[in-house]
């Protein structure tokens, strides 16, 4: 039998991406030999192991890592740097230190000083997910065909990233590396950006008068529905994210508030040709995004 990736995997959060990481294993046992499980909530860890999400389940993180040449963070990234300087002096010589945080520079920030000589650390983000949260929203398949992102820091092993790039091909995802300031530029754009407008929109949908709230949820369309649907996602997640990687949503909010108000205009004045002009781009997207099967 051949020799598994990792032969002790901790994932540290068993929350949904860690969750569906830990049900993607037991489809795959050829990637890690024993599967430790290690949430500091105690309902998420017995659920976890009512789920048979691993082998071990541990609630202390430093404790978790011990004889562990894999460890992901699969907590929100706030989190990470009081996670590192609990695990780091427990990580075991040539190891390799990932997470699934879905900003790269301030985990990077936050990480980096408390990786021990002789670990190797190579930030990941796999391109997937829903708006549940919990052991229970894990899915075995949540990776299948979805992009993993490696932003390693300069310098790190290559047979370490590697590694990491088949693990998540392992599970079934597409990898590329980026840069991190690149990545969160990116991410900005296409995930961190619609993500506070689907908040915005419903909080300002919620602060209506009693009547015409009831009415807006009572006939919602789906374009409403779809934003609500963004909007139900963790809030201590995206919080983490806003505030982790706020000077490119910042940027970006602020390119579309100057567009919103370039629409308002046309809007405003009839101007049909800009109207439309918009219009007819989104469908373009859309139709690429068909096109190269990521709809």
């Amino acid at each position: 039998m051949a020799e598994p990736l990792f032969h002790r995997l901790a994932l540290i959060g068993i929350g949904h991406i860690g969750a569906s990481i830990a049900l993607a294993l037991r489809q795959r046992p050829g990637l890690a030999g024993r599967i430790v499980v290690c949430d500091a909530n105690p309902a998420h860890l017995e659920r976890a192991r009512e789920l048979g999400l691993g082998d071990e389940y541990i609630a202390d993180p430093a404790r978790a890592v011990e004889g562990a040449d894999g460890v992901i963070l699969c907590t929100p990234v706030g989190s990470f740097a009081s996670l590192a300087q609990a695990i780091g002096p427990h990580l075991a010589p040539s190891c390799v230190l990932s997470d699934v945080g879905s900003t790269k520079r301030s985990v990077i920030r936050d990480v980096s000083p408390f990786v021990p000589e002789g670990v190797a650390f190579v930030p990941a983000h796999p391109m997937a997910g829903t708006e549940f949260s919990g052991p229970d929203a894990g899915l075995a398949h949540l990776f299948e065909g979805r992009w993993c992102l490696l932003t390693p820091p300069e310098g790190t092993d290559e047979a370490a990233m590697r590694k990491i790039e088949a693990f998540w091909q392992g599970l079934g995802a597409r990898t590329v590396r980026m840069d991190p300031a690149h990545h969160d530029r990116v991410l900005a754009i296409v995930s961190h950006l619609p993500h506070l407008i689907a908040f915005i929109i419903c909080g300002t949908a919620d602060d209506l008068a009693d009547e015409t709230r009831e009415e807006v949820l009572q006939f919602a369309a789906s374009g409403f529905r779809d934003f609500t649907r963004i909007a139900a996602s963790d809030p201590v997640m995206w919080r983490d994210v806003f505030l982790n990687n706020k000077d490119a949503l910042l940027e970006m909010f602020s390119r579309f508030s100057e567009d919103a108000q370039a629409m308002a205009r046309a809007v405003r004045w009839g101007d049909t040709e800009y109207i439309e002009d918009k219009i007819k781009r989104g469908r373009k997207i859309r139709q690429r995004l068909i096109d190269i099967k990521q709809a």
